[in-house]
Protein backbone atom coordinates (compact mmCIF):
# COMPACT_ATOMS: atom_id res chain seq x y z
CA UNK A 1 0.00 0.00 0.00
CA UNK A 2 1.02 3.03 -0.78
CA UNK A 3 1.36 5.77 1.15
CA UNK A 4 0.02 9.38 0.38
CA UNK A 5 1.70 12.90 1.47
CA UNK A 6 0.41 16.07 1.17
CA UNK A 7 3.20 18.12 0.25
CA UNK A 8 1.20 21.79 0.96
CA UNK A 9 0.94 20.91 4.54
CA UNK A 10 2.83 22.81 7.31
CA UNK A 11 4.97 25.21 5.55
CA UNK A 12 4.63 23.81 1.74
CA UNK A 13 7.92 23.40 1.19
CA UNK A 14 10.98 21.20 0.55
CA UNK A 15 11.34 20.17 3.90
CA UNK A 16 8.23 17.19 3.69
CA UNK A 17 9.52 16.07 0.29
CA UNK A 18 13.07 15.94 2.30
CA UNK A 19 11.61 13.92 4.99
CA UNK A 20 9.30 12.14 3.39
CA UNK A 21 11.68 10.19 0.67
CA UNK A 22 14.50 9.66 3.36
CA UNK A 23 11.70 8.09 5.71
CA UNK A 24 10.34 5.96 2.76
CA UNK A 25 14.09 5.07 2.01
CA UNK A 26 14.83 3.93 5.34
CA UNK A 27 11.79 1.88 5.86
CA UNK A 28 11.65 0.50 2.13
CA UNK A 29 8.11 1.95 2.07
CA UNK A 30 6.50 3.50 -1.26
CA UNK A 31 4.74 6.96 -1.26
CA UNK A 32 3.43 9.18 -3.08
CA UNK A 33 4.17 13.02 -2.51
CA UNK A 34 1.04 15.30 -3.75
CA UNK A 35 1.45 19.21 -4.08
CA UNK A 36 5.15 19.19 -3.65
CA UNK A 37 6.39 22.57 -2.49
CA UNK A 38 2.84 24.09 -3.34
CA UNK A 39 3.32 27.34 -0.76
CA UNK A 40 6.50 28.52 -2.71
CA UNK A 41 7.01 31.49 -5.66
CA UNK A 42 8.33 28.81 -7.86
CA UNK A 43 6.22 25.09 -6.76
CA UNK A 44 7.39 22.02 -7.86
CA UNK A 45 10.74 19.77 -8.05
CA UNK A 46 13.69 21.93 -8.46
CA UNK A 47 17.15 21.04 -9.09
CA UNK A 48 18.64 20.36 -5.54
CA UNK A 49 15.19 18.43 -4.90
CA UNK A 50 15.71 16.26 -7.64
CA UNK A 51 19.09 15.30 -7.06
CA UNK A 52 18.10 14.74 -3.67
CA UNK A 53 15.99 11.79 -4.92
CA UNK A 54 18.17 10.70 -7.49
CA UNK A 55 20.56 10.32 -4.37
CA UNK A 56 18.07 8.23 -2.98
CA UNK A 57 16.88 6.07 -5.86
CA UNK A 58 20.46 4.91 -6.03
CA UNK A 59 21.29 3.85 -2.66
CA UNK A 60 17.52 2.31 -2.55
CA UNK A 61 17.48 0.91 -6.32
CA UNK A 62 14.08 2.37 -6.29
CA UNK A 63 11.51 2.83 -9.25
CA UNK A 64 10.44 6.76 -9.35
CA UNK A 65 7.40 8.10 -11.25
CA UNK A 66 7.70 12.53 -12.07
CA UNK A 67 10.75 13.06 -11.48
CA UNK A 68 11.38 16.28 -13.50
CA UNK A 69 11.96 20.20 -12.84
CA UNK A 70 8.43 21.54 -11.36
CA UNK A 71 6.87 17.77 -10.77
CA UNK A 72 4.35 18.47 -8.40
CA UNK A 73 3.35 14.70 -7.72
CA UNK A 74 6.10 12.27 -7.29
CA UNK A 75 6.28 8.48 -6.78
CA UNK A 76 9.01 6.71 -4.88
CA UNK A 77 9.32 2.84 -4.33
CA UNK A 78 12.52 1.66 -2.78
CA UNK A 79 13.40 -1.54 -3.26
CA UNK A 80 16.82 -2.30 -1.28
CA UNK A 81 19.51 -0.26 0.33
CA UNK A 82 22.87 -0.37 -1.11
CA UNK A 83 26.41 0.71 -0.40
CA UNK A 84 29.22 2.01 -3.35
CA UNK A 85 30.59 5.55 -4.61
CA UNK A 86 28.09 7.41 -6.50
CA UNK A 87 28.72 11.13 -8.36
CA UNK A 88 25.91 13.46 -8.32
CA UNK A 89 25.74 17.02 -9.76
CA UNK A 90 22.87 19.76 -8.99
CA UNK A 91 23.60 21.82 -12.03
CA UNK A 92 22.77 25.03 -10.15
CA UNK A 93 23.96 26.30 -6.78
CA UNK A 94 21.19 24.05 -5.29
CA UNK A 95 21.85 22.86 -1.79
CA UNK A 96 24.39 19.94 -0.98
CA UNK A 97 23.63 20.06 2.39
CA UNK A 98 19.87 19.71 2.08
CA UNK A 99 20.82 16.96 -0.36
CA UNK A 100 23.13 15.12 2.44
CA UNK A 101 20.28 16.40 4.39
CA UNK A 102 18.02 14.14 2.95
CA UNK A 103 20.56 11.07 2.18
CA UNK A 104 22.49 10.98 4.98
CA UNK A 105 20.03 8.86 7.16
CA UNK A 106 20.34 6.36 4.58
CA UNK A 107 23.85 6.43 4.22
CA UNK A 108 24.10 5.49 7.53
CA UNK A 109 22.02 2.24 7.23
CA UNK A 110 23.91 1.57 3.83
CA UNK A 111 24.80 -2.26 4.10
CA UNK A 112 28.24 -0.74 3.27
CA UNK A 113 30.38 2.08 2.99
CA UNK A 114 29.01 4.76 0.81
CA UNK A 115 30.64 7.86 -0.90
CA UNK A 116 29.44 10.65 -2.50
CA UNK A 117 30.71 13.07 -4.82
CA UNK A 118 27.95 15.69 -5.23
CA UNK A 119 28.59 19.32 -7.36
CA UNK A 120 26.30 22.18 -6.18
CA UNK A 121 25.79 25.18 -3.83
CA UNK A 122 27.54 24.80 -0.99
CA UNK A 123 27.18 28.41 1.30
CA UNK A 124 23.71 29.01 -0.10
CA UNK A 125 20.68 31.19 0.75
CA UNK A 126 18.06 29.48 2.48
CA UNK A 127 19.67 26.07 3.87
CA UNK A 128 22.60 25.28 5.90
CA UNK A 129 26.17 25.76 4.82
CA UNK A 130 28.22 22.87 4.13
CA UNK A 131 30.51 24.21 7.17
CA UNK A 132 27.62 23.62 9.50
CA UNK A 133 26.93 19.93 8.34
CA UNK A 134 30.83 19.30 8.81
CA UNK A 135 31.44 21.22 11.46
CA UNK A 136 28.44 20.77 14.18
CA UNK A 137 26.01 17.33 12.57
CA UNK A 138 28.95 15.22 12.14
CA UNK A 139 30.86 15.33 15.59
CA UNK A 140 26.93 14.77 16.82
CA UNK A 141 26.84 11.35 14.81
CA UNK A 142 29.78 10.55 15.34
CA UNK A 143 29.06 10.71 18.94
CA UNK A 144 26.51 8.25 18.28
CA UNK A 145 28.83 5.73 16.40
CA UNK A 146 28.44 6.84 12.80
CA UNK A 147 31.44 7.18 10.73
CA UNK A 148 30.91 10.62 8.27
CA UNK A 149 33.30 12.34 6.42
CA UNK A 150 32.99 15.91 4.52
CA UNK A 151 35.60 16.73 2.49
CA UNK A 152 34.80 20.28 0.64
CA UNK A 153 37.28 20.40 -2.60
CA UNK A 154 35.43 23.61 -4.08
CA UNK A 155 33.20 26.15 -2.84
CA UNK A 156 29.41 27.13 -4.87
CA UNK A 157 27.80 29.95 -4.91
CA UNK A 158 24.47 30.95 -6.73
CA UNK A 159 24.10 31.62 -9.08
CA UNK A 160 26.22 28.72 -10.60
CA UNK A 161 27.32 26.58 -7.84
CA UNK A 162 30.15 24.67 -9.14
CA UNK A 163 31.39 23.37 -5.68
CA UNK A 164 32.07 19.90 -4.92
Amino acid sequence: MMLIIDGSFGEGGGQILRTTIALSSLLLKPVRIINIRAKRRNPGLQMQHITAVKVLTTLTNASVKGLYKGSMVLEFIPKERRCGSFEFNIGTAGSISLVLQASLPVMLFAPGEVKLRIRGGTDVSWSPPIDYIKNVLVPILGKMGAHVEIKVLRRGHYPKGGGI
